[in-house]
């Protein structure tokens, strides 16, 4: 299936739109975060990602708002990236991030990328 270009969209009444089309992922996500004064390292699973952020499966317990940095690879592209993030929301184990520390080039990367994914808007 071919992406489909334009505004990321809702099917549920009530629900604000995303600012961003969300795109189809798999690939194992590495969650550091800082806790009781040390680092804790969490394995979560990147389901979709867009140009702002990327939504993961982690069994653990995290606030909203808590910084975090993600280690991922990105199937297709050689080297992992490690992106500081920013918890955005959560439903149950399903959590999103939002990316805060991308660089231009990762940005660039990430938008010739995630155009040849399959949308994840239409769940």
């Amino acid at each position: 299936m071919s992406a489909k270009p334009g505004r990321a969209f809702t099917s549920t009444p009530g629900r604000r739109l995303r600012r961003t089309p969300r795109y189809r992922s798999n690939f194992p996500v590495l969650v550091k975060l800082l806790a009781a004064g040390r680092y804790e390292c969490l394995q979560a699973h990147g389901k979709d990602l867009s140009e702002a952020g990327i939504g993961v499966l982690l069994a653990a317990e995290l606030a909203s708002g808590e910084v975090v940095s993600l280690n991922f690879t990105i199937p297709g592209l050689p080297a992992p990236w490690e992106v500081r993030s920013v918890l955005r929301h959560r439903r149950g184990y399903h959590y999103g991030f939002e990316f805060f520390s991308l660089t231009s080039e990762q940005t660039g990367v990430l938008k010739q990328l995630i155009h040849g994914l399959e949308r994840a808007d239409f769940d």
